[in-house]
């Protein structure tokens, strides 16, 4: 499946990079910051392709045309542009991501900018690469001397979780707070050690599947915002280098408990 989940990257990369800087259609979602591009479904076309190709009866889980299901224990959860937003406005921070999941558990992952040529890969119990060398997660162990970065949910306005009043927690803290708009890029640069730490609201499987696995295959610790075990289909996200976890933990659930 390694091979076809490289071929599916790189092909999808194309289409992404042809049309990056053109003119293309864009429409909106749910809200209307909820961007869909066309070139959001041409690369998802050619991933499916490309697996049906393949693996005719593996389940599929992408952005834009949802659910495909089958009885294969091996499902594929795809993003055929993780920062669409960027994208759309020539920003170059974009990718493809895409997580294998066998037996509810990511084997694989790629997350591919093909802007910036960045090949992020995991395989579960193989360790992750960036360009075929391996990362590791940084070893800072002090949050006021960490680099961190978020991302907003679009119905930021009355949000249970409170998404911008933890991030107010953290920069009033004088902590450095980075958002990139793109979850899997946020996941990648943590687990290569760029930022320290990552958490987020109201994400799908398809922004996390690939980026979870590079992380925990580089070293990182990943949990929801109760400290509890990870799984792609939870809503929330916290992702740091293991040593600054419970420190952002505590600033998450401090905003909760005040309300």
């Amino acid at each position: 499946m390694k091979e076809v989940l490289y071929k599916a990257a790189l092909e999808s990369g194309k289409i992404i990079k042809d049309y990056f800087e053109k003119k293309f259609e864009i429409s909106s979602k749910d809200v209307i910051s909820n961007l869909v591009t066309e070139v959001d479904k041409k690369s998802e076309s050619k991933i499916i392709e490309i697996i049906k190709e393949n693996y005719p009866d593996h389940s599929i889980l992408s952005e834009e045309i949802g659910a495909m299901e089958s009885e294969s224990e091996v499902k594929w959860i795809i993003d055929p542009i993780d920062g669409t937003i960027n994208y759309a406005h020539s920003i170059p921070l974009c990718c493809v991501s895409i997580g294998v999941e066998v037996n509810n558990g990511i084997v694989l992952g790629v997350v591919y900018n093909p802007i910036s040529g960045e090949f992020f890969f995991a395989e579960k119990g193989k360790g992750a690469y960036l360009n075929d060398k391996k990362i590791a997660v940084s070893k800072e162990d002090n949050l006021k001397k960490s680099l961190i970065v978020t991302g907003f949910p679009y119905n930021t306005s009355g949000n249970p979780h409170k998404p911008v009043q933890v991030f107010a927690e953290f920069v009033n803290g004088d902590i450095p707070v980075r958002r990139l708009g793109s979850a899997a890029l946020d996941l990648c640069w943590t687990a290569c050690g760029r930022f320290d730490g990552f958490w987020e609201y109201n994400l799908n499987p398809w922004d996390v599947a690939a980026g979870y696995l590079i992380m925990t295959e580089s070293g990182g610790q990943v949990t929801d915002f109760e400290g509890m075990d990870f799984s792609v289909y939870k809503k929330e996200i916290l992702a740091t280098n293991g040593s600054i976890h419970h420190q952002m933990l505590d600033v998450i659930q401090k905003v909760k408990r005040n309300g």
